[in-house]
């Protein structure tokens, strides 16, 4: 599952274990990634933090399935396979189209957004993109481009904030070895209006 050793859910005791019982899903799954953090609950408590705040936050204005979108596409960059596995499941559940999916996954896979998507969604996959690969050539430009396109500042830092979070799940993910055995791919944080809610359903 992973490189570096973890403590189970059935071995959790105190702390790891309540935060455990906060994030767990069907059958006290806990997803690899969460296991990673188990010698250190309270990494694995920031994470989960930043995670729901920046993907699965009532306070979000983007659609969440443009959300996970961008998370799909900075994964592909990176080439963490374990995120895209994720996130591509968790796309599928909120489009509810197989053909629209397989449409967007080809798209980004192939390094081609607007074979997908145009407009201003096409604008912020764009900036996602320079973010990931070329972070320090990004410029107040970039920003003006996507305020043209119809994006407002708010929106702005959302794209950013998802761009970033990938960034660190991607590294978390490729940096020790986790892998998706014994995961229940796609599950996603419980209820989008509650921002304490961290259970995977």
């Amino acid at each position: 599952m992973t490189w570096i050793a973890t403590i189970s859910y059935d071995e959790a005791r105190g702390a790891l274990r309540k935060l455990y019982d906060r994030i767990k899903g069907p059958g006290n799954n806990i997803d690899n990634i969460m296991l990673a953090h188990s010698l250190r609950p309270h990494s694995m408590q920031g994470h989960m933090a930043l995670y729901k705040s920046v993907l699965h936050h009532p306070g979000n204005a983007l659609p969440k399935s443009y959300l996970e979108t961008i998370g799909v596409y900075v994964s592909m960059l990176n080439r963490c396979q374990y995120c895209v596995d994720h996130h591509v499941a968790g796309l599928s559940r909120l489009l509810s189209d197989d053909v629209r999916v397989a449409e967007i996954r080809h798209a980004l896979l192939d390094g081609n957004p607007a074979a997908a998507f145009a407009g201003k969604e096409l604008a912020g996959l764009e900036y996602a993109q320079r973010l990931t690969v070329g972070a320090a050539a990004v410029s107040a430009q970039e920003i003006e481009a996507l305020r043209a396109a119809g994006f407002d500042d708010g929106d702005i830092l959302e794209i950013n904030q998802v761009t970033a979070y990938f960034a660190y799940a991607n590294r978390t993910v490729l940096g020790l070895g986790i892998e998706s055995h014994g995961d229940i791919i796609g599950l996603s944080p419980g209820d989008p209006k509650d921002s304490n809610n961290w259970s995977h359903q």
